[in-house]
């Protein structure tokens, strides 16, 4: 490894540079581990690329953890595919609407239908939206507070589940480190003791039932929502989601694939002592594996069985699922490319060294998750955020030793804030157009929750660097139900002082 100096903060800086101003984090990535490589063996561009291939790119490929990780993606890819266009979360919303009746019902169950709808991110607008869309006009509420409920529950749901995609990619990030340093913690480990620390993605979902049942809304929501009383439409949008719908499609193609999914794992990790004795991380991810795959072979079947697909159009929707993972295999290995020439040229070692001679640990998850947010916020991806910042977290809490899994927490946590905030987010835009509302009116309506949401994070994150406990996060959820209070009743306040003056 290179004398850690500051040139080793060139392929950082490159890859944030092209990140931001392309809007694209691969062109970042690519541009980062292209700079480092040519630091680490001169400038010869054919020379050069050739290099990067074949001793940077090729052996990221040829591990045997990251292709396992890589395998387990597009298995969770095609499942994903096939729940998404089976017709079977829109049977399951369905089925929930029965029993709404009220504004608050009508919140809750659209909350629940996100929360449960875990497996993508990208399924939860694509299912709920339009479901729950003409039930939110009938009981008039606003479109742009169903957009803001499907946001709520897509990715910060998501991001807490560890054997979907968002889990199994993070865990990829977490282990290049873990591996690289020689630290004696598993990626299951570390995803897990972090859930606690992700305190804006809990935030960002209790604060749904924290409206719902008090009509605690203020800003633009609250106005959205009162017009939408009066019976106007605001923001409304002409763009709607291509969904899958079919008159034979069942719940059941939601609740038995994960059914059969949750036995074998439990039939091939049982006998190994799991959950009660941790299990290699190549053994967890031939099950995950085996999991989705009968998982998908079940739904197949059902869709067959009862004349919603035919057995070669379900398997062409089942490729092509597989095929969508390729985009996040590039981010990973170039993510871990980049991790690798960091190594070689010495970036983690340099950037542990200056936090060493004077930054404050404590500080390290509240800075952390502020850099995240800016990141996110500037290129509307969080996972691309992760793939930047966790070579550069994890290396500086070992060496100043702050607390490892709060950091990882506001590294994720950060991500998913500057996501919310962002008006180009692929989740931003999709819940939008999911739920019909315009993409300017949800940005907009939505951001003051979100930077609500925001600013208890980051002083939660700033007292769990001084504490180091998980309790902080119930304290978070605490004072964010009184600030919602607050700042409903203080819009409640100037409504009043404006009816009083006209």
């Amino acid at each position: 490894m290179a004398q850690p100096d500051i040139t080793s903060l060139i392929p950082i800086i490159i890859t944030l540079a092209l990140s931001l101003t392309t809007r694209n984090v691969v062109i970042g990535l690519f541009g980062g581990v292209f700079s480092g490589v040519v630091m680490l063996n001169g400038i010869s561009p054919l020379d050069t690329f050739g290099t990067l291939v074949k001793d940077y790119l090729v052996p990221q490929l040829t591990d045997s953890y990251n292709a396992g990780v890589i395998v387990l993606l597009v298995f969770i890819g095609g499942f994903v595919a096939l729940m998404e266009q089976s017709g079977g979360g829109q049977a399951f919303a369905a089925k929930v609407t029965h029993w709404v009746s009220t504004k608050c019902r009508a919140q809750l169950s659209s909350w629940f239908g996100g929360i449960f709808i875990f497996f993508s991110d990208l399924g939860t607008p694509l299912i709920v939206g339009p479901v729950f869309r003409p039930l939110f006009d009938k009981l008039k509420l606003s479109r742009q507070k169903l957009a803001f409920i499907i946001d709520s529950t897509s990715s910060p749901v998501a991001i807490l589940i560890p054997f979907i995609g968002w889990g199994v990619y993070i865990m990829g990030l977490l282990q290049k480190e873990f591996t690289a340093m020689d630290v004696a913690i598993t990626d299951w480990e570390a995803f897990v003791k972090a859930i606690p620390f992700q305190f804006y993605a809990f935030l960002a979902i209790f604060i749904v039932p924290l409206v719902a049942f008090k009509k605690l809304d203020f800003g633009p929501m609250a106005i959205a929502e009162q017009k939408a009383q009066q019976g106007i439409i605001t923001g409304a949008s002409s763009e709607t989601l291509n969904t899958f719908t079919h008159k034979n499609a069942k719940a059941s193609f939601v609740f038995a694939p994960l059914l059969v999914m949750a036995l074998v794992l439990i039939m091939m990790l049982a006998p190994l002592g799991f959950p009660f004795k941790q299990v290699s991380g190549s053994v967890f991810r031939a099950a995950l594996s085996s999991a989705y795959f009968f998982a998908a072979i079940t739904l197949i079947s059902l869709m067959a069985f009862y004349g919603v697909r035919k057995l070669s159009d379900s398997i062409s929707v089942y490729l092509k699922g597989m095929g969508n993972m390729m985009q996040v295999a590039i981010v990973l290995i170039l993510a871990w490319t980049l991790s690798s020439v960091g190594k070689e040229l010495g970036t983690a070692a340099y950037i542990a060294e200056q936090a060493q001679a004077g930054f404050p640990y404590w500080l390290v998850p509240a800075v952390a998750f502020l850099l995240a947010a800016i990141i996110s916020f500037a290129t509307g991806s969080s996972w691309g955020t992760f793939a930047i910042m966790m070579p550069l977290v994890i290396p500086t809490a070992i060496a100043v030793e702050a607390p490892l899994y709060a950091c990882i927490g506001a590294v994720l946590s950060g991500g998913l804030f500057g996501d919310h905030c962002s008006p180009i987010s692929e989740t931003t835009i999709l819940s939008s157009t999911g739920s019909g509302c315009d993409q300017f009116e949800h940005f907009r309506t939505q951001l003051p929750y979100a930077l609500l949401n925001g600013s208890i994070a980051l002083v939660s994150f700033i007292a769990a660097g001084l504490l180091q406990s998980p309790a902080v996060l119930a304290v978070a959820l605490i004072a964010q139900a009184c600030l919602v209070y607050l700042l409903s009743k203080w819009h409640r306040n100037q409504e009043t002082v404006q009816v009083s003056i006209s």
